[in-house]
């Protein structure tokens, strides 16, 4: 056991602890103070992350008894912080929090960015938080809080934060520090490291961003009509749009929309508005409706491919093979990849193919008018519910 005093949140804490216990079970176990949350314990999520002597550190990954003599601030002790106080404020307002898992370690993170980088923007504030993980918001939320702070401090609108950042400037400039540098352990070099870097070949950019991540879902529908009377309906926008709940068309060019879809499911409710283009494979029967958007109310953003190929069954019948690609980011996000949602999609699809059959019934006039395709959220719903009800035990679907 080695003794060690630390400065805890403004107060001197002193033990004698082992030398393997690493930081974020010492600010815990002995602290007492648990707002320091503990996730992957391999300074990969960068939840529990503190500052040591004002920089943030992975507490997880840092030995208890390299802090000693050291100053360690937890999310308990940023009460006479100014900057955590705008911080604090601003990812409330920006719905920057959910579970609340990572916001420790996410605020410790931002107070280094709104400190060190005073012109960042977005690109740079979404590097420099790309070590903090975060499995609710989509990142968008906590970007734009960061992006806040930044903006309320600008030039010497907040002096005591100005001050702050001109000592972080002199400390890490050229002159000699008055102590060593706090580190956890000394890297040593095993002569491997030129050759790992020699043999490391550059990775090549991805062809298609939105089929490389993203939920997918599958799913088919059957109508009743020829599958050369189906293609030619499905190159018809307005119709295919008519016939998809909670779709609406306000501009069409060629092989482009642009419109909004209204989305309600339980807590999810959105109404998307973006564009999308079509690209149609003549010879296979197959096509791909690329799109993109954004929720007005949460600001989320969506984008994906819905690719679907038609399958002649018969020549009466035609399958319509569909596969949905998105993804979401924002507060939206928590629900993407929801198996519930995936249900629910699922339904939806088929809902989209009764509405195909209804409006190429050939027994229905020309000049009547077709009713619009709405969403019955309330059964919809009840349907996915009873569907996985049914799964759980055992029974058919």
């Amino acid at each position: 056991m080695i003794p060690i005093a630390v400065e805890l949140n403004g107060r001197k804490l002193e033990r004698e602890v082992a030398p393997r216990m690493h930081l974020g079970d010492f600010v815990r176990d002995e602290g007492r103070l648990t707002g320091t949350h503990l996730g992957c314990e391999h300074g990969v999520c960068g939840a529990c992350t503190v500052l040591v002597d004002d920089k943030p550190v992975r507490s997880c990954i840092a030995f208890a008894v390299a802090c000693d003599g050291r100053k360690v601030t937890t999310v308990e002790g940023y009460d006479a912080d100014p900057v955590m106080a705008l911080l604090r404020a601003a990812f409330s307002r920006h719905h920057a929090l959910q579970c609340g898992f990572c916001t420790p370690g996410m605020l410790a993170t931002a107070r280094d960015i709104v400190l060190r980088f005073p012109q960042a923007d977005e690109a740079k504030i979404r590097l420099e938080l790309s070590g903090n993980l975060c499995r609710c918001t989509g990142y968008m939320g906590i970007v734009a809080a960061v992006g806040d702070v930044l903006g309320q401090c600008r030039g010497d609108a907040h002096p005591g934060i100005a001050a702050m950042r001109e000592v972080m400037r002199i400390a890490g400039g050229a002159a000699p520090a008055a102590r060593p540098p706090f580190v956890t352990f000394e890297p040593v070099d095993t002569g491997t490291a030129a050759a790992t870097t020699a043999e490391r070949t550059p990775e090549r950019p991805a062809q298609n961003a939105s089929s490389a991540n993203g939920t997918r879902i599958q799913g088919h529908f059957t109508v009743p009509f020829a599958a050369a009377d189906v293609w030619r309906f499905m190159a018809d926008l307005p119709a295919v749009a008519g016939c998809l709940p909670g779709a609406e068309l306000t501009e069409h060019t060629g092989d482009r929309v642009k419109g909004r879809v209204a989305i309600k499911f339980g807590p999810m409710s959105a109404s998307f508005n973006g564009a999308a283009r079509l690209d149609r494979d003549e010879g296979a029967r197959s096509a791909v409706l690329k799109g993109a958007g954004q929720d007005t109310l949460s600001q989320s953003r969506a984008n994906g491919d819905v690719a679907y190929k038609l399958v002649e069954l018969s020549p009466s019948s035609t399958r319509v093979d569909v596969d949905l690609l998105y993804a979401l980011q924002g507060p939206l996000a928590q629900f993407s990849r929801s198996g519930l949602v995936k249900d629910f999609v699922g339904r939806l699809i088929q809902e989209f193919g009764k509405n195909v059959a209804l409006r190429m019934d050939p027994s229905r006039s020309p000049d009547a008018p077709l009713p619009p395709a709405r969403l019955n959220a309330f059964s919809l719903g009840w349907s996915v519910l009873w569907s996985r009800i049914r799964r759980l035990f055992g029974a058919g679907d």
